[in-house]
């Protein structure tokens, strides 16, 4: 995989640095493959090669960018089983959810914004002073994309399509836990005849990303990650070009359950909806809150469930398996140091073990009653641990709900409408569920308040991230 680590004006680059990494399936602890780690030689290359294809690109008609964008998703779905592979042995995913998810969903998301290619619109208008007013949307130019590893090619997606669907070209940097399936990608863009150097690929570590992060010539950049790392991407941005950002760095997303909630579609909720991915998803509600009237009876419930889902750990192959393992040691590492934390913070009502000797699985882990300031209440897990507490009213709920620096998510379990609208309205999240978790949707912003990032993906606002506005003014005096 070495050779094939860097596509670059669509060809494949070996890399000139001799810093590697060594990629291993979680499930095994079995090596499956290295990957070169792109350094200034590369990324300027990518830089080079998607700047000379710019304006060629955005001169390219709508028609043909969005023909082109459709014949790509077409081949994501052909090569769906190729995909599939890639993410279960770099990361774990489960194939039921790489196959039945995440890759139908990368297809429809360039497919939704072909769909958009040739609507984007200006304005027109006369003003009092008799001048006619223009507003147009031009395309930024050179787009950098940093990726996350979890839903590796769904997030690329959701940065790339509406990318190249306005005009721009894009340097695209893999994750180090997932680099295959982008890989993969970028084969398929070959295939479906876009032009070289519309869309390139660095592989590498942090230090590729800083090269792109500090680039004079990249014009915006959009990150998916830790809030650490994105504070590092901004400040780098700043510092040099002053480039446009778009940051999505997770959350510790609140459900909020009440009384008057169909008990089963929350327990449902709140156990498979949660333990989704391992728990390996930015806006899993990890801080459970449950109106006390019904606690005792609830969280029995969900002590069931989350037993129950213990034997379908295991294979990410298997289409029984619904958790597999987190995505590689260092993750595993991570979640079971807050596992030991939350042991002396919380009372431990389910899991708080690995799973077997062999592979990164960890049981499904419940806790109650962590005090305010404890790790496992504050901090972003990523693994499949839930913090669950009680509340008594309303305001409370709520109160509890925003008692975060995060801002990513949230969930409302209601019968009534009115509440749920009325709680959704005063969560402060940018992305709010009702009945059932949150997940994202092609035709909705997403993204989060507070420390959960800046800007939005996905739907119109998701488009007009990768569009600048020009403002033109013609006197009818003269």
């Amino acid at each position: 995989m070495v050779e094939h680590s860097h596509f670059i004006n669509n060809e494949w680059v070996a890399g000139s640095s001799s810093a590697t990494y060594e990629v291993f399936n979680p499930a095994t602890d079995e090596s499956v493959g290295k990957i070169n780690c792109a350094r200034e030689t590369e990324v300027d290359a990518a830089v080079a090669a998607a700047r000379a294809a710019f304006e060629p690109w955005a001169a390219t008609p709508a028609a043909k960018r969005a023909a082109l964008l459709n014949k790509f998703a077409d081949l994501i779905d052909a090569n769906k089983d190729e995909l599939v592979k890639e993410e279960v042995k770099a990361m774990g995913q489960p194939a039921s959810i790489a196959g039945g998810f995440v890759v139908p969903v990368t297809s429809q998301t360039f497919r939704y914004y072909a769909g958009w290619a040739d609507k984007i619109e200006g304005q027109a208008f006369l003003s009092e002073d008799n001048r006619l007013n223009i507003v147009q949307y031009e395309p930024i130019g050179v787009c950098a994309g940093i990726g996350p590893w979890n839903v590796t090619i769904s997030t690329l997606s959701w940065k790339v399509a509406p990318a190249l669907a306005t005009g721009n070209t894009v340097v695209y940097k893999t994750s180090e836990k997932s680099p295959f399936s982008v890989l993969v990608i970028a084969r398929l863009i070959k295939e479906a005849g876009f032009p070289a150097g519309v869309f390139n690929v660095v592989s590498g570590d942090g230090t590729t990303g800083a090269l792109m992060a500090s680039h004079m010539d990249i014009d915006k950049i959009s990150f998916t990650g830790s809030g650490p790392s994105g504070r590092r991407v901004i400040e780098a941005a700043a510092k040099s070009n002053l480039k446009k950002v778009t940051l999505e760095l997770g959350g510790k997303s609140p459900s909020l359950v009440f009384d008057d909630a169909d008990i089963e579609s929350a327990l449902t909720g709140n156990s498979q909806g949660f333990l989704f991915n391992s728990g390996q998803v930015c806006v899993a509600a990890s801080r459970l809150f449950v109106q006390k009237s019904i606690a005792d009876k609830f969280i029995e419930g969900l002590k069931a469930r989350f037993t129950g889902f213990d034997g379908a750990v295991g294979d990410p192959n298997s289409p029984n398996t619904f958790i597999g393992p987190l995505a590689d040691k260092a993750q595993l590492e991570r979640v079971m140091g807050y596992i030991a934390a939350g042991k002396s913070e919380a009372k431990l009502l389910v899991g708080g073990e690995r799973k077997g000797d062999k592979g990164t699985f960890v049981q499904p882990t419940i806790f109650l009653n962590p005090a305010k300031d404890a790790r496992i209440y504050k901090e972003e897990i990523f693994g499949p641990v839930l913090s669950v507490l009680t509340f008594e009213t309303e305001e409370e709920a709520i109160k509890l709900a925003n008692d975060t620096s995060y801002g990513l998510s949230a969930t409302v379990y209601t019968g009534s409408t009115g509440r749920a609208v009325r709680v959704a309205s005063k969560i402060k999240a940018g992305t709010v569920g009702v009945n059932a978790p949150f997940m994202p949707n092609l035709g909705s912003p997403f993204g989060g308040y507070k420390q959960s990032g800046q800007g939005r993906e996905l739907g119109k606002e998701g488009l007009y991230a990768y569009l600048q506005a020009k403002s033109i003014s013609i006197s009818l005096a003269v």
